[in-house]
């Protein structure tokens, strides 16, 4: 009776996100976590060695949240749910996690965020072919624009000499292409899986083999713990990871994949303009240009059709 009621919670508060007046909030929150996660990763990686980072974090993720998952989160179905938890793992954090590591690694940030920011057009795509939702001419020109926006507010750090080597795009892309597919897993297999353990399981099992890559690849004597080590490690693993995997899995299960996706356009623009007021980065017009995109972008993605409309208008009548 116990986990009934902690599931009905983890329900409840999925329901509020398909409220508009929960998910706004809950989408600015998401934009802050993982926005203002870039910069303090950067500030992490200056400390340790990118896989051990990213190995590690996630782990500590994966461990907290399998303590908020056994309080809350009910029993899980392992028997059952085992190759949904592996693709969830697969996808949305080896996959994702580390290749994202080894982009910003052969690529400079700008131009590693246009690559890993295809995601919401991914994810489109992928929506209309395994989900069956709808991509039409609005959401299709909303989300071109979106990553228009992205390109924009990027092309500052562009240059003939750092944009990148090949091995990086492919990198950025292949991050980008296993975000998505794991969104879109999520979507479509996710439902019979509680909040909590759809992030625990994942990013523990996640964790565990990025940290064994990690200490096969680098040293762990090469990890500085020091106190700006450690406050990075924290937030980067508790609040852009944990809290921000949470809010986004719970979105996505509240609404459209393709629409919800298109939201995350804003995380590079937020964090250009933390990179502008705490680490005195220059703002430019390029950055008012790329969030008038995103904004018409995204508008554009959440538009509803005259035709999907029209039953409501009937049913006030």
């Amino acid at each position: 009776m116990g986990w009934g009621i902690r599931r009905g919670m983890i329900g409840r508060f999925v329901l509020m996100l398909s409220d508009r007046r929960f998910s706004v909030p809950a989408f600015v929150l998401l934009v802050v976590f993982w926005g203002s996660a870039f910069a303090v990763i950067k500030v992490g990686l200056g400390y340790s060695p990118p896989v051990l980072f990213a190995g590690t974090r996630t782990l500590l993720c994966g461990a907290v949240m399998t303590l908020a998952a056994l309080v809350w989160g009910g029993k899980p179905n392992l028997g059952r749910d085992w190759p949904v938890y592996l693709l969830l793992a697969a996808f949305n954090v080896v996959l994702f996690m580390g290749l994202q590591t080894f982009t910003i690694l052969y690529m400079p940030s700008g131009s590693a965020a246009v690559v890993i920011y295809l995601q919401p057009i991914l994810v489109g795509l992928l929506a209309f072919l395994m989900l069956d939702e709808p991509l039409s001419a609005a959401k299709i020109a909303g989300l071109a624009l979106g990553f228009s926006g992205v390109f924009a507010v990027s092309a500052g750090s562009f240059s003939e000499a750092s944009l990148g080597t090949p091995l990086g795009v492919v990198f950025g892309l292949g991050s980008a292409l296993s975000w998505a597919l794991g969104t879109v897993f999520f979507k479509r297999y996710g439902e019979r899986l509680s909040m909590l353990w759809a992030v625990a399981v994942p990013f523990l099992l996640g964790g565990i083999i990025l940290t064994a890559l990690g200490l096969a690849l680098e040293s762990f004597s090469e990890m500085t713990w020091n106190r700006t080590f450690v406050a990075s490690w924290l937030y980067s693993g508790l609040i852009g990871t944990a809290l921000a995997w949470a809010l986004w899995l719970g979105l996505v299960r509240a609404g459209e994949a393709s629409r919800v996706a298109a939201y995350v356009f804003f995380v590079p623009l937020f964090s250009v303009l933390l990179g502008a007021f705490f680490l005195d980065e220059a703002l430019s017009l390029l950055l008012l240009l790329g969030a008038a995109l995103v904004v018409t972008g995204i508008y554009l993605v959440n538009k509803r059709s005259a035709a999907s409309s029209q039953p409501s208008a009937k049913g006030k009548e």
